[in-house]
C-alpha cells in the first residue's frame, strides 16, 4: 500500500466515506482482547442495568476504526495525532458512516489536517475530531 501523495492533496478534500454494518460481535471481541470485558460492552441487558439503552461501542473501539478508516486513505504509517471527542453513543447492530474532509495543508511538513466523524444510521455524529497525516 502506498502513501497519498501530499501534492494530490487540497483543502476541502472529501474522503471517500466507510460505511458498514457495526456488529456486537465485533464490539464483544474488541472488549475481550482489550481485557474490558463489561457488561456495557458485551449485553444489551447488562447496559440496561446500567442505566444504558442496551450494548455500546468502547471509545478506543472508535478511534480505532477512526483510525484505521484515516490510513486506509492516507497509506500505512501517515497517522500523527488523531483527537477525538464522543459526542453520543455508538450502538451496534446498526449501520455507521466514517467521514473526513481535508481542513487545511501544511507544506513545510507536508501534511494534511482532517475532520473526521462518525454517524449513527440517524446520521448523527456521534464521535468527531481531527487528525494530522503526514503525506508522501
Amino acid at each position: 500500500m502506498r502513501v497519498r501523495p501530499f501534492d494530490e492533496v487540497a483543502e476541502g478534500d472529501e474522503i471517500d466515506p466507510q460505511a458498514f454494518r457495526h456488529d456486537k460481535d465485533h464490539v464483544r471481541a474488541y472488549a475481550r482482547a482489550s481485557d474490558i470485558y463489561f457488561p456495557r460492552f458485551t449485553d444489551d441487558e447488562g447496559a440496561r442495568r446500567e442505566g444504558l439503552p442496551g450494548m455500546i461501542t468502547p471509545g478506543n473501539m472508535s478511534m480505532g476504526l477512526v483510525a484505521s478508516y484515516l490510513e486506509r486513505w492516507a497509506g500505512p504509517g501517515t497517522l500523527r495525532r488523531l483527537g477525538t471527542t464522543f459526542r453520543g453513543l455508538l450502538l451496534p447492530d446498526r449501520t455507521i458512516r466514517i467521514c473526513g474532509v481535508v481542513t487545511q495543508r501544511d507544506d513545510a511538513s507536508r501534511s494534511v489536517e482532517v475532520d473526521v466523524w462518525i454517524e449513527n444510521d440517524d446520521a448523527e455524529r456521534a464521535v468527531i475530531g481531527t487528525a494530522t497525516l503526514a503525506l508522501g
